[in-house]
């Protein structure tokens, strides 16, 4: 009867064990499939750039989007160094490099836009960090989501804030940037400061 007993707690350890491996390996396979997705289709993107004050120096928006490293410039074939983007919008494109800049696709929504729009960040009161007011006045934004990602540029100013109950972080070939899956959309991060909060930490 022990060993039975015995049999059975391994066969539950491992079940658990099994079933927390195939949610981490399940979002890892949703980001290969994303990425897949952005580079050999496209996906339905917005995309901003901003100066070291994070005012929005061009706001554009398509189908078939997609970013890569522009290879032209690294310094050999074996470095992967180029900090220069294209993107690529359906037939068009356009070349980047230096200033911060995201790409977000449709379904997400950047948090940091409207409240910006209601309170602009120059007239906050500096006793209350931004992250916490922008928590307090969108609560209802935040139900029922478990991280919160503030972006900032390269000084450290605000420019966008994203929320979601699965976030999982990925590394890209384009130099000083970061890929994000939120909840199954797409993020691109490029010479940005950024943050990855749990919601909870929040909480009153």
């Amino acid at each position: 009867m022990n060993i039975r007993k015995r049999h059975l707690s391994l066969v539950l350890i491992f079940s658990l064990a099994l079933s927390f491996w195939s949610l981490s390996a399940c979002q890892s396979w949703r980001m290969k499939i994303k990425n897949f997705e952005q580079n050999f289709v496209g996906l339905s993107m917005t995309l901003h750039s901003y100066d070291e004050n994070s005012r929005v120096i061009d706001s554009l928006h398509g189908n078939n989007v997609s970013i890569r490293r522009n290879t032209t410039f690294d310094s050999s074939e074996e470095s992967g160094d180029s900090p220069v983007v294209t993107v690529s919008i359906g037939k068009h494109e356009l070349t980047h490099v230096g200033s911060s800049l995201i790409l977000y696709e449709d379904g997400l929504e950047n948090l940091f836009e409207t409240f910006d729009q209601h309170v602009h960040v120059d007239n906050l009161d500096r006793s209350i960090p931004i992250i916490n007011r922008l928590a307090h006045d969108f609560a209802n934004k935040f139900t029922g989501r478990q991280k919160i990602i503030l972006i900032r540029s390269q000084n450290g100013s605000p420019l966008a804030t994203f929320a979601g109950k699965k976030v999982s972080l990925d590394k890209t070939d384009v130099p000083k940037s970061t890929a994000l899956l939120i909840d199954g959309r797409y993020l691109f991060i490029y010479r940005c400061d950024y943050t990855i909060y749990d919601s909870e930490l929040f909480d009153k």
